[in-house]
């Protein structure tokens, strides 16, 4: 409890002040939960009856059902259109629905009271109004965001004051431009108790959270992750709704240490020379990768016979969804390339008997025994509550005692028992659930999450290594692509690039819808063009972004809400030729600075006039890894199955750098 006042009343006669009946005394209370906040008002001495409370749908927003009148009564619930961002920042809401009110005599006085009791979540709040100064009893009337107005409370020991002030502290709260007597709840700083006054500068407990576990602390409502940042950068004050950059500087590397990106103080200098890029080539996909083609690339002992051949089909169309099963153990790395089919099922047994030992070691401990392992019960606990709202839309997972639940349950914890150290951290389900969804099967999910989380493992560790590095890479190549943009953004206090942070954390899980995500990660795991194409593909989305963001003057608040609202809008098709092309056109570029190629992992020719220029007849050459684009000029199998020499020309000029 983080506010409590006793006196105060609601007036539930209007008009006759002399009738004691008509004034009912309560107390009101503000109370921190773990993952959110609730305002809780009852009468003096009542008890609470749990025949009240009415929990929210998995995806619904908190419910209020007020039984005054009919034309009062507002019923949100299980009717309510579920939102795919709805399931992943749902917090366990509870609410009070008021029992059905009796006029008779036998009516009690405890009944008439408790009538009048509420309990909401300050997610759930949309406007506080108050009386004018001076005029009696303070008192306010809370307005929710499905416009049901509370009954007003009237603070007949003292004023309202001290709970606005610590209402303040959660939600930021502004004047209404046509009321002064309204206080408008800002949606961007969307509360959960995960999130409130996490750059508070008083707030420094919270920020010593984050600091210790920021996934956590971000992951409680990370769909609002841009929305809370512009709220807790914002002060209060209106007078200083603008900090400058060096003291937002100062705030992202107290939270996160060891995060160099540079904030310009003027935002038309530029930092670094312009390097002409060029323009970006057209850039075409293919259909996906079919059975018949996956079959003619191996031998009759299941060996792929051509890996860098099938990774560039499968980069640029993806898999048939029938392929799946068997191709993404390969693109994960459960299962070597270079492996005959009768090894991969050797491999298959061993691995389901060790994954079925260190299942047997959580499945094995006793209450008891979890009484005393506190971790253990954590991890259990957060799986518990993340499962339970994975992607809960998809058919593989909705309804009650779902067997994809169980599976996803248990594949996480038995990750527990692999890798203790990190154990569980919000965000996994997420990655885990695509990958059981296609295998179908427990141990073969199980082992491609671990080659999955291998790859992630940095972006969820405590000192957040993954996550800084990539922020810092990702303004690299922004900055090359379009320094304007860059000194734009920076501009707006926005060069941070923050709000590619879920992007980066989840590999855009929530950016695509399912299907999409599938086609999005099997051509990510190719490897291909380059080290880091998931930065390439950000950059593909901020440019799509950019001519709006920049032609209608987006300031800080419009650029996150316009970036958190791309979610599911995006092309994934248009989005990967357009990241192709950007590949090739830094690929192409003579005088790709040092750093931007070690991002991309990309041999620098370009020399210095006391070296070897290395230059043929024709120019400048440029050196890439030949990993990448090795036999570059093997036929592209055709849509029909065919090797046609045209498809083999266009496909061999998309991928080849000019």
């Amino acid at each position: 409890v983080v506010y409590e006042q006793e006196g105060v009343f609601i007036h539930s006669s209007c008009g006759k002040n002399d009738d004691q009946d008509s004034l009912i005394a309560g107390i009101l209370r503000v109370i921190e939960k773990e993952n959110e906040v609730v305002v809780d008002w009852r009468p003096l001495d009542e008890t609470l009856d749990t025949s009240n409370i009415l929990c929210a749908g998995k995806d619904s927003s908190s419910v209020v059902e007020w039984t005054q009148t009919p034309k009062e009564k507002c019923s949100q619930g299980a009717d309510r259109p579920s939102s795919y961002e709805a399931e992943w920042d749902m917090v366990t809401t509870v609410s009070f629905k008021k029992k059905p009110h009796s006029n008779g005599d036998a009516t009690t006085h405890a009944n008439r009271e408790s009538k009048w009791s509420f309990l909401f979540s300050l997610t759930d709040l949309k406007s506080i109004k108050q009386n004018k100064k001076g005029m009696g009893w303070s008192y306010l009337v809370f307005c929710l965001k499905d416009d049901v107005k509370l009954p007003a409370l009237h603070f007949h020991h003292g004023d309202s004051k001290p709970l606005i002030k610590c209402l303040e502290k959660h939600v930021a709260l502004n004047e209404s431009p046509h009321d002064e007597r309204v206080l408008l709840v800002k949606t961007q700083k969307s509360l959960s108790q995960s999130f409130e006054n996490l750059f508070d500068e008083p707030s420094y407990g919270l920020l010593q959270k984050w600091k210790k576990d920021p996934y956590v602390v971000t992951m409680g409502k990370f769909s609002k992750v841009t929305n809370y940042i512009v709220g807790s950068l914002r002060s209060s004050d209106q007078s200083n709704q603008r900090r400058p950059p060096s003291e937002m500087a100062d705030f992202f590397n107290d939270t996160i240490p060891g995060l160099k990106i540079n904030q310009q103080e003027e935002p038309g200098f530029e930092v670094i020379t312009r390097i002409n890029l060029g323009k970006q080539p057209e850039v075409s996909r293919r259909e996906p990768v079919s059975a018949e083609e996956w079959a003619k690339n191996m031998d009759s002992e299941g060996r792929i016979l051509d890996v860098d051949y099938i990774k560039r089909l499968i980069f640029k169309g993806g898999l048939c969804h029938t392929l799946r099963k068997e191709a993404w153990k390969f693109l994960l790395g459960y299962f070597p390339w270079n492996s005959t089919k009768e090894e991969r099922a050797n491999l298959q047994k061993r691995k389901t008997d060790e994954y079925f030992r260190m299942k047997l070691q959580w499945k094995s401990v006793s209450e008891e025994q979890e009484k005393r392992n506190s971790r253990l019960r954590d991890y259990r606990s957060l799986i518990e509550k993340d499962v339970n709202r994975t992607d809960r839309t998809n058919k593989f997972y909705e309804g009650e005692d779902n067997p994809g639940l169980i599976l996803l349950h248990d594949i996480l914890m038995t990750y527990c028992m692999y890798d203790f150290d990190l154990g569980y951290v919000q965000g996994m389900s997420d990655l885990l659930s695509p990958v059981l969804y296609v295998m179908e099967n427990e141990v073969d999910a199980f082992w491609c999450f671990v080659s999955y989380m291998d790859q992630m493992h940095q972006n969820f560790e405590e000192q957040m290594q993954g996550m800084k590095t990539q922020l810092i890479q990702l303004s690299h190549l922004l900055r090359l692509l379009d320094s304007g943009f860059c000194s734009y953004l920076e501009s707006q206090d926005s060069g941070y690039l923050y709000f590619c942070f879920r992007w980066l954390l989840i590999r855009f899980k929530r950016e695509f819808s399912f299907q999409d995500i599938l086609r999005l990660w099997e051509v990510m795991w190719t490897e291909l063009p380059c080290q880091n194409f998931h930065l390439l593909l950000c950059c593909a989305i901020l440019e799509s972004e950019k001519q709006q963001i920049m032609d209608k003057h987006y300031g800080f608040n419009e650029i996150l809400k316009h970036i958190n609202e791309l979610s599911m809008k995006i092309d994934v098709e248009y989005i990967l030729c357009k990241a192709e092309a950007i590949s090739m056109q830094m690929m192409n570029c003579k005088e790709l600075p040092q750093t931007v190629s070690e991002i991309l992992g990309i041999e620098n020719s370009s020399v210095t006039p006391d070296s070897d220029t290395g230059e043929d007849e024709s120019g400048a050459e440029l050196s890439c890894p030949t990993s990448l684009y090795q036999s570059i000029s093997t036929p592209v199998i055709a849509a029909n199955g065919t090797r046609d020499g045209a498809q083999q020309a266009a496909e061999t000029q998309s991928l080849t750098p000019a």
